[in-house]
């Protein structure tokens, strides 16, 4: 705190010098040390682009990254510093493919993209949970399309089924038939992959019943 009004002093006058990186660098370090990750961060690009191959340059390029890592918050809110982090982590990797920064880089981004993952997951169950069916089936299709490997896969194929399900029987008539149709095949692809889950008792309940509502569609379709 006592420094960075005086390194501010110093930046126009040693502006040409030799002394200048130094000078930014360790102003730009003044905003990291006070916890104020984005003037930190924008301190840091400004400061590796002005002086690309000085010697602070890798740093300060991992640091500008690092910052967005800092200001990234808990999976519930907004996730545009996570996001970002992200995109400047591989950029500075990309620009120092040699880096010893490189294996905490990747440590950070695995970090944060399952921060991502569970935002999504999160986001998707919500959608079920307050009976927005159709929102939630393209949800839950897009957190396993994002992140293939979720440890929450079970839950989002049950999900899934579940949403599949309740959107078919909430559907006007005319929709039903098709909605049902994708419910059996949210089945299948369940039990193809978690023939033992705990939750196949009422996957087959499910499947049942959307079998018997079918049967009882088509009848009543032929008897008209």
């Amino acid at each position: 705190m006592k420094a960075l009004p005086l390194y501010e002093e110093c930046i126009p006058l040693f502006r040409g010098l030799v002394q200048s990186e130094h000078v930014y660098y360790r102003y730009a370090y003044c905003h990291y040390g006070i916890e104020d990750y984005y003037l930190a961060s924008y301190y840091f690009r400004t400061f590796a682009k002005t002086y690309p191959t000085g010697q602070y340059a890798e740093e300060a390029s991992f640091l500008s990254a690092y910052c967005h890592y800092k200001n990234s918050p808990k999976h519930s809110l907004d996730q545009t510093d996570t996001k970002r982090a992200i995109d400047e982590m591989q950029i500075f990797m990309n620009r120092y493919p040699y880096s010893s920064k490189k294996d905490t880089c990747n440590i950070l981004i695995d970090e944060l993209r399952h921060k991502l993952e569970v935002k999504q997951y999160k986001t998707a169950v919500q959608y079920y949970k307050t009976r927005r069916y159709r929102a939630a089936v393209i949800a839950l299709e897009n957190v396993l399309r994002a992140h293939p490997n979720s440890q929450y896969r079970e839950d989002i194929m049950y999900y899934q089924l579940k949403a599949n399900y309740d959107l078919a029987t909430h559907s006007v008539e005319r929709k039903k038939k098709e909605r049902l149709k994708n419910t059996i095949a949210s089945y299948h692809k369940f039990v193809d992959r978690y023939a033992s889950s705990k939750k196949i008792n009422e996957a087959e309940s499910i499947y049942n019943e959307c079998l018997e509502l079918l049967e009882s569609y088509s009848a009543n379709t032929t008897e008209k």
